[in-house]
């Protein structure tokens, strides 16, 4: 419950604030600048429970940046001999004890990090050595399933992402077609479950699915364009991802299959219906 979004019942109203029904928690105050207009005993809100400055346990109606059990990519606000402290979207900071920084963290600098909950204080903390909490369970994953990724680092074969939360996973530098940088979030797809255990990414989906819908859009596309468009299998991968939002490659896929249905005709000015 703590470190979570949660759902509960409000069980009297007080002056500063209203108590929820907090379970084996007890009674939870929400205090009463979170409290929405029209609230009453009996209702239900969902909020966010922590613990405030003085460890107390507390509900808020704000959204932190990242819950127990996810990644995020968090500015350090101020340091200190207890560790550093992070700007997670709530008035309490999110500590990083120094125990737990992979590299020693910097005042103003950003990070990636993992949210859990301390089991001995009870306290949301954060860690930035990543490797600690992915791939402790065995990845049981299809290929071409979509996935939730968060890009965690930088490597010469490409970007290294936590994948779902749990595991990790690689963008190749010679797949993507788009700008992507450390701390961006994304749908992706598993692209192949390796013998290691390790997941290669796509960023697109493989498979005649994808290439269908391209080749949807295209055509979808071509009509708004009174059948016509001076782009094709020649155009810069960059001008194709801004058309279509997707890599040359595929692209190249999609035509040549609607060409082949005599849908299209492609040549040095573009692509044309037929």
């Amino acid at each position: 419950m703590i470190g979570k979004y949660n759902t509960l019942k409000v069980i009297k109203t007080v002056d500063f604030g209203v108590y929820l029904d907090g379970g084996e928690l007890g009674e939870i105050l929400l205090p009463i600048r979170y409290v929405p207009p029209g609230l009453k005993v009996d209702d239900d809100i969902e909020v966010f429970i922590y613990l405030d400055s003085e460890d107390r346990i507390i509900a808020t109606t704000e959204e932190p940046h990242a819950i127990v059990g996810e990644f995020a990519y968090l500015k350090v606000v101020s340091v200190n001999k207890t560790g550093a402290f992070l700007d997670w979207g709530l008035m309490k900071d999110l500590l990083v004890p120094y125990r737990e920084q992979a590299e020693r963290m910097k005042e103003g600098e950003r990070y990636v990090v993992y949210v859990y909950l301390d089991d001995e204080s009870r306290r949301i903390v954060a860690t930035s050595k990543l490797n600690s909490v992915l791939d402790n369970l065995m990845p049981e994953y299809e290929e071409g399933e979509e996935v939730d990724i968060m890009v965690i680092g930088k490597t010469d074969l490409g970007y290294k992402v936590a994948v779902n939360n749990t595991h990790s996973g690689m963008l190749y530098h010679n797949e993507l077609f788009k700008p992507i940088k450390i701390g961006d979030s994304c749908k992706g797809y598993i692209k192949k479950v390796r013998e290691d255990d390790k997941l290669d990414i796509s960023l697109e989906k493989p498979g005649y699915e994808k290439i269908d819908g391209l080749a949807a859009d295209i055509i979808e596309k071509l009509k708004a364009k009174d059948g016509h468009m001076d782009i094709s299998d020649k155009s810069p991968a960059e001008l194709i991802y801004k058309v279509f939002g997707t890599s040359k490659k595929n692209f190249k896929k999609a035509i040549g299959a609607l060409y082949k249905q005599r849908l299209i005709k492609i040549d040095n000015n573009g692509i044309s219906l037929l």
